[in-house]
C-alpha cells in the first residue's frame, strides 16, 4: 500500500505463504479423496486455522469478520465498528494468528500488541487466541492488574508473539524495563469508545509513541462517533473503514420489555420475573456496587443460584465468578457495567436491568449480552423514578424505538418514547405477576385495595368519554401504566431498612 511500506511487504509475504498452504492442503485433500471446504477458507485463512474454527462450531463468518479478515490479511489498517456480540474479537484474532505464524519472538520484545480497557476484556481476548491458535505454535502473555508481576515478567522473558494488556499494567512493565515495544508490527486497540469513557486515551497515545511508526494498526469500537473517528485517525494510516451496523443499534434478536414499579418493590418484581421466565441464565445489571451486594444477599436468601461481578472485587474473585457463570455452575450473575461491554458470555438467555442506566449507550451494551450470534434473547428493564423517565427517553431516542411495556404487543407502529412518558392519572405498573410480596405486614394488600377503589372511580369518570378512554388504555394497558410520581416520595422509600423490604 502506498505510503505504508511495512504493510505492502507484509501483504506480499502473507499472500505467498497462504497460497502455498492452501495449495498443499488442497493437494492432500484430493489424495485422500475429499476436498476441504469452509467459508473461513474463502476469507483467506489457512486450512489449520479454518479447521480450528470449524471444530469450535463456528459455521459461517459474521459480517464484521467477512469485512475485516481479508483486509487484515492484506496488511491494511482498519477503523472498524460493530455492535456488541457480532464476533468483532475474532475479526482481528483470526487473521493475526496466520500473520504471526511465520516468525519468532525475542525476549521482552512482543511481535504484536492488543490493548483492552478492562481486565475482563483482555482475558477474553486471550481466551479467544488460545482457542483459535491450537494448530499454531504462538506464545502469548496477558498483562492485567491483580496478577503477580513476577509471573508476567517470566512470560515476557521467554518472548511472546502476542501481548494482550490493559494500558496501565503495560506502562508499569514498560517503566520497569521489563518489556520493549520497538518490534511490535501489529497493534490492536479494542473497545476504543470504552477507552475514551474510562479516560485511557492519554495512556494509549503514550504507548503508541513507543511503537514503530511502520506498523499495522487495527482500531475497533462499538460505535464510530465523530470523536472516536477523530481519535482513531491519530493511530491509523489510510485505513479501511468498516461499519456493519448503525451506531447504538440493538440486535433484532433481543426482545425488550419495560416494567414500571416502585423502588421498594423492585426486588419482588425481579424475583417474580426470574420465576416466570424460562431462564437458561441471566445477567442482572445494577448502577451502584452497593446495590449489587444488597441484591446478591436478597436473591441468595430466596434460594437463587447467583454470583456477583464488579470492580471492587479481586481479580481472582472476578475471574472465578465469570468462570462459574460460563460453566453453568451459577445461573444468575449480578454485575456492574464493568461486565456490560464486550464480554463474550455465550448463550445468555436473559438480561435484567435492575436499574435503568443513566447513560443511554450503556443500555445498548447491557442488553447486548443476550441475543448474540443470531440467538434470541430477552431484556427486561425495571423503572421506578422520575429520573428513570428521563433516562428512558434518552435510551429510546438513541435506539430509535420504544421499549414496550411488559405484556404489550408490538403493533409495528412507531411508539418512540411512549413507554417513558407517563400520562396524568395513570397508576403504578404492578401486575398480578409483579405485585409486591406481603411480607411487609399486609400493607401491600391495603394499598392494592385503595388502588382498585381509585381505579373504579376513574372508570366511572371515563364513561362520558369512552373514545378517549379506549385510546388511552390501548396505549397503556390498564395493568402496565407508568406511575405518575408526586414530590419525592419515591426517593424516601429508598431509605427503608433492608429487613423491611
Amino acid at each position: 500500500m502506498k505510503g505504508h511500506p511495512f504493510q505492502t511487504s507484509s501483504c506480499k509475504g502473507n499472500v505467498v505463504n497462504l497460497i502455498f498452504k492452501r495449495s498443499h492442503a488442497f493437494d492432500m485433500a484430493c489424495i485422500k479423496g475429499s476436498v476441504i471446504t469452509s467459508p473461513f477458507l474463502d476469507l483467506g485463512l489457512s486450512d489449520g486455522l479454518a479447521n480450528a474454527v470449524d471444530a469450535l462450531g463456528y459455521e459461517t463468518p459474521t459480517p464484521i469478520q467477512e469485512a475485516a479478515i481479508p483486509s487484515v490479511l492484506m496488511g491494511r489498517d482498519i477503523l472498524g465498528s460493530a455492535q456488541t456480540g457480532t464476533g468483532k474479537t475474532a475479526s482481528f484474532t483470526l487473521p493475526m494468528i496466520d500473520i504471526l505464524d511465520a516468525g519468532r519472538a525475542k525476549a521482552r520484545m512482543p511481535r504484536s500488541l492488543i490493548l483492552a480497557p478492562t481486565r475482563e476484556l483482555a482475558a477474553q481476548v486471550a481466551e479467544s487466541f488460545g482457542k483459535f491458535s491450537v494448530n499454531h505454535r504462538l506464545s502469548m502473555a496477558l498483562l492485567i492488574g491483580g496478577v503477580s508481576f513476577s509471573d508476567q515478567e517470566a512470560a515476557l522473558d521467554k518472548g511472546v508473539d502476542v501481548l494482550i494488556a490493559t494500558p496501565g499494567r503495560l506502562l508499569d512493565h514498560f517503566e520497569r524495563g521489563k518489556v520493549l515495544l520497538q518490534d511490535v508490527k501489529i497493534l490492536v486497540i479494542d473497545e476504543a469508545d470504552r477507552m475514551l469513557d474510562m479516560g485511557f486515551i492519554p495512556d494509549v497515545e503514550r504507548i503508541v509513541g513507543y511503537l514503530p511508526v511502520m506498523r499495522q494498526t487495527l482500531f475497533f469500537s462499538a460505535t464510530l462517533s465523530e470523536e472516536i473517528h477523530k481519535i482513531g485517525k491519530k493511530f491509523v494510516m489510510n485505513p479501511k473503514i468498516i461499519e456493519v451496523a448503525k451506531p447504538a443499534s440493538t440486535a433484532d434478536t433481543v426482545s425488550q420489555r419495560l416494567i414500571w414499579t416502585k423502588p421498594r418493590d423492585k426486588r419482588d418484581v425481579l424475583r417474580k420475573l426470574l420465576r416466570r421466565e424460562t431462564l437458561q441464565n441471566a445477567v442482572i445489571f445494577c448502577n451502584r456496587k452497593r446495590d449489587i451486594s444488597t441484591l446478591l444477599s436478597s436473591l441468595k436468601r430466596h434460594e437463587f443460584n447467583v454470583a456477583a461481578l464488579h470492580g471492587d472485587m479481586t481479580q481472582s474473585a472476578r475471574l472465578a465468578a465469570l468462570s462459574d457463570f460460563k460453566e453453568g455452575r451459577v445461573t444468575l450473575l449480578i454485575a456492574s457495567d464493568v461486565a456490560a461491554r464486550g464480554l463474550d458470555i455465550p448463550s445468555v438467555s436473559h438480561v435484567f436491568n435492575f436499574d435503568v442506566p443513566s447513560n443511554a449507550e450503556d443500555y445498548v451494551h447491557r442488553i447486548g449480552r443476550t441475543g448474540r450470534a443470531g440467538r434470541s434473547g430477552s431484556a427486561f428493564t425495571l423503572a421506578a423514578s422520575e429520573d428513570d423517565k428521563k433516562y428512558l427517553h434518552a435510551i429510546e431516542t438513541l435506539i430509535g424505538q420504544s421499549i414496550l411495556l411488559d405484556g404489550q404487543e408490538n403493533t409495528g407502529d412507531d411508539q418512540t418514547a411512549d413507554a417513558s412518558t407517563p400520562k396524568a392519572g395513570k397508576k403504578t405498573g404492578n401486575t398480578s405477576d409483579t405485585a409486591p410480596d406481603t411480607d411487609s405486614g399486609g400493607k401491600s394488600r391495603s394499598r392494592n385495595k385503595k388502588s382498585v377503589k381509585k381505579q373504579a372511580m376513574n372508570e366511572n369518570a371515563r364513561t362520558g368519554n369512552e373514545k378517549t378512554g379506549a385510546a388511552r388504555d390501548a396505549k397503556y394497558p390498564d395493568e402496565k401504566r407508568p406511575p405518575e410520581w408526586k414530590g419525592n416520595s419515591f426517593r424516601d422509600s429508598d431509605h427503608i431498612p433492608a429487613f423491611l423490604r
